[in-house]
């Protein structure tokens, strides 16, 4: 790819010290690369990071023709500059252009753009403990049309954030409301992809539970709402009498990447793991029973958060006596060892840069 490349006049003061919230500080450069019909993907450059101009009718202001992809640099103490699994993340949003039927993008254009902005902005990955730089990758609809169909043109385009962690209480126990009035989605939609609109249906149901003083909502199918979905923007897991149970893929659940990764870790240590359907009603007796051990949500941008606490319509248990558990801090170590460079990466999953 020839990527052409304009410099800022004039860079930003860069945030000090270990204190970054997620998703506030920007760098001094974006990625941006064209899509048309009759020219495909092309007009590959790297910007300064400035307001965009779109036409008003650009169908991803109406229409919602947007997806997302979200992965992390790691400035491990040898100072060297790592990316963990972003081959994942290039076929994850391959599948999210299909299904909003956006040009599919090349896996290699996708690997060869992250890694270029990383590198052209490598100053701006941080070096303190427990931060990374964010890298958001994204593709949105710019026809400027009325007419419900997809749109002809389109703009991938990657952003920069230097963060630490994406929840307050980072490795911390967090409290979760499980959510029986709205759903995120269902079998046969988009929920098994990064569409922006799964966002932006989830927002209801996150200020629910931040009112109530919960961090997050756990999802239940929109069927029935009794099987267990994902837990915010994270997938969700419960140790329940020493077997790790996930809910399996059933097209209304994201593939999670850090999800793939547990389950690879933990089967390589002789961990028991099903992914297979899950209601709330059997977490609610395995606790009553003795039998739930740990629960935690696994995600890109926090990695692993333990749950302390679920309030299901008033009915609110407690998990590991509100501490976090062995196995979610074994796994975020494990992890986050690998995405620094601290532990042996031994199932091909590091890119240095």
């Amino acid at each position: 790819m020839d990527i052409k490349v304009t410099r800022a006049s004039k860079l930003k003061a860069k945030p000090s010290g270990g204190d970054l919230p997620f998703g506030v500080h920007y760098s001094d450069h974006m990625f941006i690369l064209d899509y048309d019909e009759d020219k495909g993907w092309h007009d590959a450059r790297i910007e300064p990071y400035a307001p965009l101009t779109l036409d008003p009718a650009a169908m991803c202001l109406h229409y919602a023709q947007a997806v997302f992809e979200g992965l992390k640099a790691y400035r491990g103490a040898d100072k060297k500059i790592r990316l963990f699994r972003a081959d994942a993340n290039a076929r994850r949003m391959d599948a999210s252009h299909e299904r909003l039927c956006i040009p599919r993008l090349p896996e290699t254009a996708f690997l060869e753009a992250v890694e270029a902005i990383v590198r052209f902005e490598s100053d701006w990955v941080p070096s303190e403990p427990g931060t990374s730089l964010y890298i958001r990758p994204y593709t949105f609809a710019t026809e400027p049309h009325l007419g419900v169909r997809p749109s002809k043109t389109y703009k991938f385009m990657i952003i920069l954030s230097p963060v630490g962690s994406y929840y307050p209480e980072g490795i911390n126990p967090i409290k979760i409301l499980i959510e029986d009035e709205y759903v995120r989605a269902v079998r046969g939609g988009v929920g098994f992809v990064k569409a922006a609109a799964n966002y932006a249906i989830s927002l209801k149901g996150q200020e629910k539970a931040l009112g109530l003083g919960y961090t997050q909502t756990l999802w239940l199918d929109g069927v029935k709402r009794e099987y267990i979905e994902e837990i915010g923007t994270t997938n969700a897991f419960f140790k329940i009498d020493g077997e790790l149970v996930t809910p399996e893929l059933s097209g209304s659940i994201l593939p999670g990447i850090t999800r793939d990764t547990i389950i690879t870790l933990a089967g390589s240590w002789g961990l028991p793991v099903s992914q297979r359907p899950l209601t709330v009603a059997e977490v609610y007796d395995a606790s009553a029973e003795g039998k739930l051990e740990e629960a935690f949500a696994s995600g890109t941008a926090a990695v692993i958060s333990p749950v302390s606490e679920f309030n299901w319509a008033g009915r609110v248990i407690t998990v590991s006596n509100g501490e976090t558990g062995k196995t979610a801090r074994k796994l975020y170590n494990e992890i986050t060892g690998m995405q620094y460079g601290d532990i042996e990466d031994k199932f091909g999953w590091v890119r240095t840069l």
